[in-house]
């Protein structure tokens, strides 16, 4: 395919119609573009701060193959080596800055080898992770002492001193307090605690809102000294059934690879690994004249 079967725009709904329905059709795979796509949606364009986004798809004859968002760094679906090097050259003559690319792990490193060749920026792989979909859901036996309950506004000052521990545990450079709450990624989520009987929060986890029969838990979070009393376990498996409950077809989450804990875990519950995930920084953003 050609350089010019990428379309780029800055228009939400036009993109929604024009890629919608390709998004939708492998909600699992796509869940961090229909996440994203629904925030800009439904909060407006400015979501995730300035600059705008440029949001992209590859079409050709009327079918959309892939889709782009580069909103900070830039997100893709599944591309094939030669589309990832058309796209490179593409957003290089167009002038565009890349301080990092996120896709499955042949993706982003197919892009990230044709973007140092385009422009001279190094990449030095950051993360790799791991996505999961659940299969049939099977919950922890036996189940810890205590119960599920939902989040509400009087657990804000808790639930924001469980995600400030979960950020510092996974070293993600975040401000959360009352001030930044609106602009942080778990704004849009609905939180569930692991409660003990007498009403002590021992875990946490989040749920984005169904899109395209889609629901991601993110993140999970036990702080340190209650680990291993199965409270992970136990909010989780609540977490996927009341998505199943909804209606959703698929329930995915993300996990480090390197974190045999987690990963056996989400296994024991159900989660199935489908694809690996990769995320390269790159070292220089200027991109030399197309």
């Amino acid at each position: 395919m050609r350089p010019d079967d990428w379309h780029l725009t800055e228009d939400v709904d036009d993109f929604l119609a024009r890629a919608g329905e390709f998004l939708r059709s492998r909600p699992a795979l796509h869940t961090t573009p229909l996440t994203t796509i629904e925030r800009l949606r439904t909060r407006g364009t400015d979501a995730f701060g300035t600059p705008a986004p440029v949001l992209g798809r590859l079409e050709r004859a009327g079918e959309v193959h892939a889709t782009f968002c580069l909103i900070r760094g830039l997100s893709l679906t599944h591309l094939a080596p030669e589309h990832a090097d058309t796209l490179a050259a593409h957003l290089a003559t167009l002038g565009h800055s890349l301080p990092f690319v996120s896709a499955d792990h042949s993706t982003a490193t197919a892009f990230a080898e044709a973007w140092q060749q385009r422009t001279g920026a190094t990449p030095t792989l950051r993360d790799r992770i791991r996505l999961y979909r659940l299969g049939a859901l099977a919950p922890p036996t036996p189940v810890p002492e205590g119960r599920a309950r939902l989040v509400g506004e009087r657990d804000r000052e808790q639930l924001m001193l469980f995600l400030r521990e979960f950020t510092t545990d996974v070293r993600e450079a975040v401000t959360i307090d009352a001030a930044s709450w609106a602009g942080t990624r778990f704004a849009d989520k609905h939180f569930t605690f692991w409660e003990t009987p007498d009403g002590t929060p021992v875990s946490v986890a989040g749920a984005t809102s169904m899109v395209g029969g889609m629901v991601r838990v993110d993140p999970v979070y036990t702080p340190a000294h209650l680990r291993g009393r199965g409270y992970a376990g136990a909010v989780t498996a609540a977490v996927s059934q009341a998505a199943l409950t909804a209606g959703a077809t698929d329930v995915v989450l993300y996990a480090d690879p390197a974190n045999p804990t987690s990963n056996a875990l989400y296994q024991r519950l159900g989660y199935l690994p489908i694809a690996e995930w990769a995320v390269y920084d790159f070292a220089s953003t200027e991109p030399e004249a197309g």
